[in-house]
């Protein structure tokens, strides 16, 4: 529910030329926050109610991004507020207040290969910022985080299609999961010898932590706008390259346009300095992931949240195709 017309005027008597609300429209909605189009007699914005309230965390991202402004990043700092702050809480809600920024989003089909190019070296640079804007992270960054275990999917996939079979009436996309899920089942009873070994991580570091295509604006064929970055964190740098690119670059069918991917892990790596070896730990570990991965399904099945059912078939697809090219994916990443 949007901001009502009293929250909305405290919220804005506490910025300098502001102005009074005339409309505030939804126009995002994340498990993190929510986003309006929030119109005033003296300008737009966007206003974000961040969902976690987690007002010290929202605080190091504003911080974040707004050094990496005045290091010429595309980015849309928050406003501060007549006390200098940039969170404001109002009736026990958390919100921050930013410009809005005309642009449009673009995936990697909308992308040349030379605009992929680009995006690689985008990356990158928020990578090396990051870098130079934030704390070091203690000596092997945040705590590891364990590659799945198989035995955990493989039950994990059986509850699913327990629910996926007994969904009355059936559709479509109930047929698919089953199918999907049934698939996914023999590729792991196939591949499981291959999961990811403990302490093979490419090197740790700050990244964006959501870096794709609904988190990016154009203006143009330039970007305008990374947007955000609630997600920031302490993560493998080359795992998030390999993650953005299995986004931007992959097909209704869930193939991905290698041809695209080329560029764009070929300017990351210029960018950041890692080797075509960290790329390759990268795909391997996110292919993993993938594998294991069916939160797409939990959230239809076990939270009966659909939001994420337009993005399953490619997404599923992927899996299946990245196993079967997977040295032609990562020759890709590293070339």
């Amino acid at each position: 529910m949007a901001p009502d017309g009293g929250t909305l005027c405290a919220l804005l008597g506490r910025y300098e030329g502001a102005g009074e609300p005339l409309s505030c429209e939804r126009v995002a909605e994340g498990l993190l926050n929510r986003g309006y189009r929030l119109a005033t007699t003296r300008g737009r914005y966007f206003l974000k109610h961040h969902l976690d309230g987690d007002c010290a965390a929202i605080a190091r991202q504003h911080g974040a991004t707004a050094r990496l402004g005045a290091m010429g990043l595309p980015v849309a700092p928050p406003v501060a507020d007549a006390d200098g702050r940039t969170v404001a809480v109002i009736g026990g809600r958390c919100y921050a207040l930013h410009p809005w920024v005309d642009g449009r989003h673009r995936d990697g089909g909308q992308l040349t290969a030379a605009q992929s190019r680009r995006l690689g070296a985008l990356l990158g640079l928020v990578h090396t910022c990051l870098e130079r804007v934030m704390p070091p992270s203690a000596p092997g960054g945040e705590p590891r985080v364990e590659s799945a275990d198989p035995s955990d999917t493989f039950e994990l996939i059986e509850e699913l299609l327990a629910l996926a079979r007994a969904r009355r009436p059936r559709d479509a996309f109930d047929e698919l999961a089953e199918h999907r899920l049934v698939e996914r089942r023999a590729l792991l009873e196939r591949h499981a010898h291959r999961r990811p070994k403990a302490g093979a991580e490419p090197a740790t570091g700050w990244v964006h932590g959501d870096f794709h295509p609904l988190n990016l604006l154009y203006r143009g064929a330039e970007p305008a706008a990374i947007l955000d970055w609630d997600r920031l964190g302490v993560q493998p740098r080359a795992e998030e390259a390999v993650r953005a690119a299995a986004i931007f670059f992959v097909g209704p069918g869930g193939t991905l346009a290698l041809c695209k991917v080329r560029p764009y892990a070929r300017a990351y790596r210029r960018a950041t300095g890692a080797t075509a070896e960290e790329l390759a730990a990268a795909v391997h570990r996110v292919w993993w992931e993938r594998l294991n991965d069916f939160w797409m399904l939990r959230w239809r099945y076990q939270a009966h949240d659909r939001r994420a059912d337009p993005q399953f078939p490619a997404a599923a697809a992927l899996s299946v195709w990245w196993t079967r090219e997977y040295e032609a994916v990562r020759d890709a990443f590293m070339g």
